[in-house]
This record gives C-alpha cells, structure tokens and sequence, in this order.
C-alpha cells in the first residue's frame, strides 16, 4: 500500500501559496460568477500554462459551463462534458503523493464534488446524491482540520453543520442517509458559512448563495436573506439567477417597487427561457399583490407555470409559487375546487411549503 502511494504522480500545487496566482484565480472566478466567460477562459488558460496539469483547470472549466448553460439539466448535452471535468478534477486530486500541498487538493476535490452534489440535488438524481454524499463524508471531515490553512474550507465545515440537521428534515428522503453521519450545529454552520462570505478566496459566491437559500427556505428569514442575496447581486449584476434570487427577495420582503424596476429593466434580456419564465411569474405576484389586477396576475401565473415546465424538477419551485397565487386567486373568485387542486400541485413541487407568498 506505501509503495503505491508514493508512486503516485507528484502533481503541481501552490496556486495558493502564490499571491499572483490567488489574484489571477479570484479574478477568474470572479468573471465566471458575473458571466464573463471569455475572460474567465483567459485566465484559466494562464493558471493551465504556469500550473499544467493542475485540478483546478477542470474545476474551472467546469464551473463556466455550468453557469453558461443554467440551468444545466442532464437533458442537455453541456451536462455530459460538466460530469466529466468535476470527475477528472476529482481523480487528480485523489492521484496526488504531494501531501505540502494537500489543503490546496483537498479544497479542489471538495469543491468539484459540491458542484456535483448540487447538480444531481437540482435535478432530482438521487441515487447519484447518496453514492457522491456518501463517498464525499470523509473529505468533509478532512476540511475541519484545515480551516486555519484556507478560510474557504469554513464554507464547507459550515455546511455540513448546518444542513446536516437541517436538511433531513426539509427532504425525509434523506433521513436514512443523516444517520450514518455525526450530529452538526445549525448555529456554528451558519457563523461559519458568514466567515467564508467575509474571508475565502474562491466561494464567496457560493457561500452567500447558500445564506440566501437557507434564511429564506429554512430560516424563513426574509430580511437576513436580504443582506446575502443584495450582496449576490451588488457582486455579480450580470448573473441573471443571482439577480432572480434577489428580485424574489424583495417581493418576500414587499419592496414591490425596487423588485418591479428590476423586472422592467430585465425585460428586454433574451436567449434565457428559464430567467424568463422567472420573470414572468414574478410579474404575476407584482400584478397580484402591488396592483390587485387580478386577471393580469392570473394570465402571468398561468404562462410562467407554462413557460417553467420544460425544465422539470429544476423549475419546480418557481413552478410552485406560480401555482399558490393560482390557488389564491380561485378562492378570490369563490371557485373552491380550483383553489385545491392548484394549492395541492404547489405543495408537491415545493419542499419549502413556507415560502408561498400567501402574507
């Protein structure tokens, strides 16, 4: 077993141990997240030609065509060539004897590996969550001895305490899997995800992403959701799921106005059917509840449902909301039956029944 260790490959490591190459990989993640992809490819390939061979080439490359091809879904062909770059970063840096470099390795395989997990979590694929979970426990737990190293890795300590509790309970379907693995902290998960919003070099963006998602779907904290999803935005304006988070902040939050000058200003923004039917459902619960002009909300709800369902389990939860202002306004009209069946079909797309707009 030793003698097949250390004839492993010796793979190239110390981006971040290398103040120009720590700027030009923030700088690349940066353009990736704001969905400047042409400058995002420029500096991958200067990190590939001074760092040949490194992980972190895969896990960039695959982080731009996730984010091109949002929302990706197995359906489409980008999703066989995003499986294949997160699965090649892994392999290189589970091949790796350069154990100086082993938090730099570490941060890499965690990193690819999350970006599947939400992947196959987004679609639904959940025999692919349970295997990846699975394999993905020990690396988690490796992460809460290098926290001092990298203060990225606090973004995945974070999660681990937080949803470990959290998360079973909002999917029962995972409940079997939760207890095969140590107890968490929902409190120390979210002080520690805070820290990465402040302090990491690479998930920034995913940590207050995930802030955003947690206060708003489990928390059902609207306002503290609020400071992750502006700063989202504020970040990274030209990324239109980041600023359909935020636009959906703000209607929680009834700022009907800013919300609805986002709206106008995004209308004419085209080649994103998915950003689009957002955008229209939003437009529904505008029209429903700052104007009360019920057949307009109707009309918007029923095309953005519509519009939605082409993107299966993706769409659901935007799905879901166009569906509880279509309960709301039958039980307007008196009309009972229609008022169930749609408040039925939103409590099954939905695993976050709270969030319904209904307040």
């Amino acid at each position: 077993m030793i003698s097949y260790f250390l004839s492993m490959p010796a793979l190239p490591g110390q981006i971040l141990k290398d103040t120009n190459s720590i700027n030009l990989l923030k700088r690349g993640v940066d353009y990736i997240y704001n969905f400047q992809f042409d400058n995002a490819r420029a500096v991958t390939q200067k990190l590939k030609q001074s760092y040949s061979g490194h992980p972190v080439e895969y896990l960039l490359t695959g982080m731009m065509t996730y984010w091109e091809n949002y929302p990706l879904i197995p359906a489409s062909q980008a999703s066989v060539s995003y499986k294949n770059d997160m699965q090649n970063c892994i392999r290189l840096c589970e091949e790796t004897s350069n154990t100086s470099d082993y938090p730099e390795y570490l941060l890499a395989n965690l990193g690819a590996r999350g970006m599947l997990l939400m992947y196959y979590a987004d679609n639904n694929i959940s025999e692919d969550v349970f295997s990846l979970a699975t394999s993905t426990y020990r690396y988690i737990r490796q992460s809460f001895d290098y926290t001092s190293f990298h203060s990225d890795f606090y973004f995945f300590t974070g999660l681990y305490n937080y949803y470990r509790e959290a998360y079973p309970d909002a999917h029962p379907i995972y409940k079997l899997l939760a207890i095969f693995f140590p107890k968490g902290d929902r409190e120390k998960g979210l002080m520690e995800m805070q820290i990465a919003v402040k302090k990491s070099i690479m998930l920034k963006a995913e940590s207050s992403f995930f802030l955003t998602h947690i206060y708003i779907n489990f928390e059902n904290d609207y306002q503290q959701a609020y400071v992750y999803s502006k700063l989202l935005h504020d970040l990274y304006p030209a990324n239109l799921q980041y600023l359909a988070y935020y636009i959906r902040n703000l209607l929680l939050i009834k700022k009907y106005d800013e919300a609805e000058n986002l709206v106008i200003l995004s209308d004419g923004i085209t080649g994103n059917s998915f950003f689009r039917a957002q955008l229209t459902i939003f437009n529904g619960i505008l029209q429903e509840k700052k104007y009360h002009n019920i057949a307009r909300a109707r009309k918007n709800y029923q095309k953005g449902l519509s519009d939605i369902s082409v993107f299966g389990y993706y769409g659901n939860e935007y799905a879901a909301y166009a569906c509880f202002g279509l309960s709301r306004i039958f039980d307007m009209a008196d009309d009972k039956s229609n008022k169930r069946i749609y408040r039925k079909k939103a409590l099954e797309l939905t695993d976050y029944k709270n969030v319904n707009f209904d307040e």
